[in-house]
C-alpha cells in the first residue's frame, strides 16, 4: 500500500510540474486570458525565441525584406517586452537597418505548441507584429550589456559565433502593435500599455 501511495504522489507531482509543458518544452508562464491584451502580447513575446524581422532593402530598391531572426526580450524572470537582436553586417538585415531603421517583427504563437490543431493563420493561433525602428546599441552601454546577457541566456550558441563576422546588438524601438489572438479583428493595445505591463515581480523598467 505504501508503494502505491508513493507512486500516486509521484504522479501527481509529475503532472503538476508539467502542466506548463508543451511538446516536452516547459513554458515559463501560463497562457493569459485572450481578452487581457497587454498580458497576452507580453506573454507571446517573452515565450518565443524567434520571428520574422522585416527591413527596407537597400539592395532591392526599397522592397520589404523578411528574415528569420532569433531574439530575446530579457533574461528569465526579467522580461522587458523590448526585443533585442544579435545581427551580423554580413547579413542584409543589419545592413538595411543601418541605412533605414524602419522595421517590423512578426511573431506567431504556433511555435510554442499552444495552438492545438489550429492552422497558423487562424485567429485562434495568436500572432503579433511590432513595428518601429531597429536601433544599433552602443556596445559599451549598460543596455547593451543587459541585451547581451538576455540574448546569450536564451541562445547559448551565440557565444560561439565568429567574432570576425561583425555581430552587433540591436533593439526594436516599438511604435505600433498589431495583435490578433481571436476572432473579431486586432486587439486594441497601445505601446505604453504593452511596455508598462508587469510580467511578474522580477520585471524591470527599461
Amino acid at each position: 500500500m505504501e508503494s502505491k501511495g508513493f507512486f500516486y504522489s509521484f504522479m501527481v507531482l509529475f503532472f503538476l510540474g508539467f502542466q506548463g509543458c508543451v511538446d516536452g518544452r516547459l513554458l515559463a508562464d501560463s497562457k493569459p486570458d485572450r481578452d487581457a491584451a497587454a498580458a497576452y502580447a507580453r506573454w507571446l513575446v517573452s515565450q518565443n525565441s524567434w520571428g520574422i524581422l522585416n527591413t527596407i532593402s537597400i539592395e532591392l530598391e526599397g522592397s520589404p525584406f523578411g528574415n528569420v531572426v532569433s531574439f530575446s526580450d530579457g533574461a528569465p524572470g526579467k522580461s522587458t517586452g523590448v526585443p533585442y537582436f544579435y545581427l551580423t553586417t554580413l547579413d542584409p538585415t543589419a545592413r538595411n537597418a543601418l541605412k533605414d531603421q524602419r522595421t517590423s517583427l512578426t511573431i506567431s504563437e504556433y511555435p510554442l505548441g499552444t495552438c492545438g490543431n489550429a492552422d497558423p493563420e487562424s485567429p485562434v493561433c495568436a500572432k503579433i507584429t511590432l513595428t518601429g525602428k531597429l536601433v544599433l546599441l552602443d556596445a559599451n552601454s549598460k543596455e547593451a550589456e543587459f541585451a547581451q546577457t538576455a540574448l546569450f541566456t536564451k541562445h547559448p550558441e551565440m557565444k560561439g559565433w565568429p567574432k570576425g563576422h561583425d555581430f552587433r546588438i540591436f533593439k526594436l524601438v516599438i511604435e505600433d502593435i498589431f495583435m490578433i489572438n481571436w476572432f473579431g479583428g486586432p486587439k486594441p493595445l497601445t505601446v505604453d500599455q504593452y511596455l508598462k505591463y508587469q510580467m511578474n515581480r522580477f520585471a524591470i523598467d527599461k
